[in-house]
């Protein structure tokens, strides 16, 4: 199974959730990696990882391998690297993202990862992809190496009128390059029980239909807290409310996940 975690708008918490997810995936016994494909690595370095070290084996230097001609080509599966959680591997990101995104859309690499992915998910039960921001190379190698999609949401106007235009941008990728996406659900995070907006805003989305997981991930300093240890909820708090709402959901993917292969 391959996750893409996206939005086009920024601080919705796409690499809190992907790291997260992945984390609890691989506690619960899968064996799981984790895909940084975000310039900025806060999935990375979520996870231990200094994307500024000297190491090749990041989600730069696998895609870079299929540009040159005379590249010495690189086993896939050297490139997973361990974190120091149980079954939870990364392959990380890398400042270089940026210096090679033009060269690999010039020459229409836009194939390479998923190549990747079907060679990585003969090692792996689950497969988490973490993404830039914006509808780049990156984010759309990604929806096109995916099977489902999950959409971070942080309940704004300005988000709900980025999600609209997300869709669309998905729909026209998907009938283009990967008709078996799957949009998995939008994932309500940074949640505020106690204010009546975002709960206007949940219900007009699913008005319209959209399909809203849950349960909604609270809004809580804890996962600050979580990004300084570098330690995912389900290892630092185990029993903390923002802990068990990502189980809970964790739970509910796999729920729908069973239903839908059955």
């Amino acid at each position: 199974m391959r996750r893409v975690v996206f939005n086009q708008k920024g601080g919705v918490g796409k690499s809190s959730i992907s790291a997260n997810l992945a984390a609890i995936s691989a506690a619960k016994g899968y064996k799981t990696l984790l895909i940084d494909l975000d310039v900025q690595g806060n999935s990375s370095h979520y996870l231990g990882f200094d994307i500024n070290a000297d190491n090749d084996n990041n989600i730069a230097e696998l895609l870079n391998q299929t540009v040159g001609w005379f590249s010495v080509s690189t086993p896939i599966k050297s490139y997973p690297q361990p974190t120091s959680f149980e079954n939870l591997d990364i392959i990380p990101s890398s400042p270089k993202l940026e210096k090679i995104e033009s060269e690999l859309e010039r020459r229409y690499k836009i194939y390479k990862l998923r190549d990747a992915l079907d060679e990585l998910e003969k090692e792996y039960d689950r497969i988490y992809i973490d993404t830039p921001p914006n509808l780049n190379f990156f984010s759309k190698a990604a929806l096109i190496g995916a099977h489902k999609l999950l959409i971070p949401f942080d309940c704004d106007s300005f988000s709900q009128q980025a999600l609209m235009t997300l869709l669309n941008n998905v729909s026209e990728l998907r009938d283009d390059h990967n008709p078996k996406l799957e949009v998995e659900g939008v994932i309500v995070n940074m949640f505020n029980s106690q204010a009546k907006f975002p709960a206007k805003i949940i219900e007009d989305l699913k008005d319209i239909g959209l399909p809203i997981l849950e349960p909604y991930l609270p809004l809580s300093i804890k996962m600050k807290e979580s990004h300084y240890h570098q330690q995912p909820l389900i290892h630092l708090l185990p029993n903390h409310k923002l802990s068990q709402s990502f189980i809970d959901l964790f739970a509910t993917l796999e729920h729908t996940e069973k239903a839908t292969v059955s």
